[in-house]
């Protein structure tokens, strides 16, 4: 009887280890996940800060280059179209988030071109409005890079954390899926060339 007890005892500490061990990589999966998703929200935010820019922005050269015309319509264009993409930050997938990197691509070239506008007309060039839109401009392109490596380094540590034997076998039981990281383009390694100094032609 008291082997059979005995035994009885073992089987349930061993249930109860094996519960706080699968509780324990559980949650460090949900704490990378959320730290994944608060990285991925950063992104969006210095995205939306770049397009809140742009209306400014596009007013501002229409006043000095009226007749550049089909250049706004780009701009305003490439914004609607990467201002429509929204991604659920806790099923994101690698499609989605070459969708909305490419519509981000987009934006980007769009605005160098009007930039390149800009450079033709002096007047704009010293127009005190202008050339605060301009800094605010290059800091939000800075801080997109920098919130595209942080997100990239977030999403490398969960997926490393979900391959790694045994917290393998949890994320597999309970549907924690691989992150997409954004692909290097060029350029990709530092922030995008914006440059509203000097001649953009090369």
């Amino acid at each position: 009887m008291k082997k059979g007890c005995s035994g009885l005892g073992v089987l349930i500490l061993i249930a109860i280890a094996a519960v706080l061990w699968g509780a324990a990589r559980y949650n460090g999966l949900v704490n990378s996940q959320e730290s994944v998703e608060k990285a991925w929200g950063n992104v969006e935010n210095q995205y939306q800060r770049r397009a809140d820019l742009i209306p400014n922005l596009v007013e501002t050269v229409k006043g000095y280059a009226k007749h550049e015309q089909e250049t706004f319509e780009k701009v305003i264009e490439a914004r609607a179209n990467a201002t429509s993409i929204k991604i659920d930050p806790s099923n994101i997938t690698p499609e989605e988030l070459q969708k909305y990197q490419a519509a981000q691509g987009e934006l980007t070239s769009a605005l160098s071109r009007l930039i390149v506008v800009s450079e033709a007309y002096p007047d704009l060039k010293a127009n005190k409005n202008f050339e605060e839109l301009q800094n605010q401009l290059e800091g939000t392109e800075n801080r997109i890079n920098k919130a595209r490596i942080d997100f990239n380094e977030e999403a490398k540590k969960y997926n490393t954390q979900r391959r790694t034997f045994p917290t393998n076998i949890v994320a597999s039981i309970f549907g924690f899926g691989e992150k997409p990281y954004f692909q290097a383009q060029e350029g990709a390694d530092k922030a995008p060339k914006v440059d509203f100094g000097t001649s953009q032609t090369n």
